[in-house]
């Protein structure tokens, strides 16, 4: 079970990674938070509105795995199994053709995570933090102190997330070069 790799060197795809998996747990968080904003005699209103947002994030999902299977080589379907080992910190594959995929992944993912790097946390930073600044101008301490403490604890996680997701890619590329 605990084997991802077939004898022919093609991944094992988990149930996570299908799309419907994907779609039904979108349709199924859609639906809560829309029953829990909006209260339950709203359901019809909610249930058409996750739909509409899961088939979005489906799309979404869809599209990005193409893009990365066209920049690798790789099948679409092997783009998260390939993610998942890297994050993880898995061995890297044996077969060469795998190890240049998942050398191109690596590649591609280390791009775009460092490509809008530079003005993509400055902008965060000011829109989570201004908003705070705006509700004390206002004089809302109340609103400013929750949305002051959220900024830091989400602009905290991001840069933590954004580290380790960069460290896990640089230390696969170390070791599909050894």
């Amino acid at each position: 079970m605990k084997r991802r790799e077939r004898g022919d060197g093609a991944l094992e795809r988990d149930w996570r990674d299908r799309l419907s998996v994907i779609g039904l747990v979108a349709l199924a968080t859609g639906v809560v938070v829309r029953l829990a904003a909006n209260g339950l005699d709203s359901w019809p209103w909610a249930v058409i509105s996750a739909a509409l947002m899961s088939v979005w994030v489906v799309f979404l999902v869809r599209r990005r795995r193409r893009h990365d299977a066209r920049d690798t080589g790789a099948e679409p379907e092997d783009v998260p199994a390939m993610e998942r080992r890297i994050l993880k910190g898995g061995a890297p594959p044996e077969d060469p053709g795998r190890r240049r995929e998942m050398a191109a992944l690596v590649d591609s993912r280390q791009r775009r995570l460092r490509r809008n790097r530079w003005w993509a946390f400055p902008m965060l930073a000011l829109i989570f933090f201004g908003t705070s600044v705006l509700w004390f101008a206002a004089g809302s301490t109340t609103a400013g102190s929750l949305t002051l403490a959220l900024a830091v604890a989400f602009m905290g996680w991001l840069t933590w997330f954004n580290l380790r997701f960069d460290r896990r890619l640089t230390q696969m590329r170390h070791r599909l070069r050894t």
